[in-house]
């Protein structure tokens, strides 16, 4: 097959990847976004749990599926990756789009876990390696988030019964709708990964570097789908709490899972960039959430270029 022939069949992968991504993040938000005003939970509880560990899966399963088939820094590389481009990326656009409503409840609950799991993956690797006994550590940690979070619905703390006293119990339908998104949304993510991987493959570069972008991006792109179509729909309550959530469950649960299948190594470079890289955007994002109470168009602006410049950087 000619490299020509070859580059519009990954570019068809593309493509389809991408307009399927965007309609399972239709059908999710509509679906999730039903299913929880039904039962009174608060949009940015659901974005934080059921959608953030949705959109998770994608991550989960190229980290798995390119440990087993090539090398750790696959893996690796796309959640340090995704992580970043989920603050920088989808967060950026999506107040761009719309100023982000801020929620009390993810801020002072769930985003201290976010930079928990962060700082956490930095000192479990700074050693240049994250083990089977790391593994479990995160996996612990992720048992005593969602255990947290249970607890906190349970005790009512995330469930306002009066919230939409005129809202009809959730139908099959509403669960249908969110299963059907999850479905396009992981397959959406795996041919877009498959074809971003096949041209940047071909042209050389590192399964690290690969892991860093192109799979990073594509398995954000759930979460930037899921976020930009709650932006648009002025259901904005979603995007915080998608990320934050997913930025827990992708260090917590994907490394955990990894480095329990196999030890991952951590090269000097990871150490001395994609590391700080990490702990920086979380932080700034912490900041800006801090300051106001939602992140302005000027936040969003001032995320994307950072991501911008974090890609830059990566060029060889």
């Amino acid at each position: 097959m000619s490299y020509g022939a070859l580059l519009s069949i990954e570019t068809l992968f593309l493509v389809a990847g991408i307009l399927l991504l965007w309609k399972g993040a239709d059908l999710l938000v509509t679906g999730a976004g039903t299913v929880a005003l039904g039962f009174g939970l608060r949009r940015a509880t659901v974005g934080v749990t059921v959608v953030a560990f949705a959109t998770t899966a994608p991550e989960l399963f190229v980290a798995v599926v390119g440990t087993i088939t090539a090398t750790t820094d696959i893996g690796l590389g796309a959640v340090i990756g995704s992580n970043i481009a989920n603050i920088g990326l989808v967060l950026g656009l999506a107040a761009l789009i719309r100023p982000l409503p801020i929620s009390e409840t993810v801020l002072r609950r769930h985003v201290p876990f976010m930079v928990l799991a962060a700082l956490l993956l930095v000192v479990l690797g700074a050693n240049g390696r994250i083990g089977r006994l790391d593994g479990i550590v995160l996996l612990g940690v992720l048992g005593g988030f969602s255990y947290y979070i249970a607890k906190r619905v349970q005790a009512g703390a995330a469930f306002s019964p009066n919230a939409l006293p005129n809202q009809p119990d959730p139908t099959t339908r509403d669960w249908a709708l969110v299963a059907l998104g999850l479905v396009l949304l992981v397959l959406g993510s795996r041919w877009l990964i498959d074809g971003g991987r096949g041209i940047l493959t071909a042209m050389g570069f590192s399964d690290l570097f690969v892991g860093l972008t192109v799979l990073a991006i594509g398995t954000s792109l759930p979460e930037l789908a899921a976020s930009l179509v709650s932006a648009y729909r002025d259901e904005a309550g979603f995007s915080i709490g998608n990320v934050v959530g997913s930025n827990i469950y992708n260090i917590l649960a994907v490394i955990g899972i990894l480095a329990i299948i196999t030890p991952i190594q951590i090269s000097p470079g990871v150490l001395t960039f994609e590391f700080p890289a990490l702990v920086a955007f979380t932080l700034v994002l912490v900041a800006m959430m801090w300051h106001g109470e939602r992140l302005s168009r000027l936040d969003g602006g001032v995320l994307l270029v950072g991501y911008v410049a974090f890609i830059w950087l990566l060029l060889p």
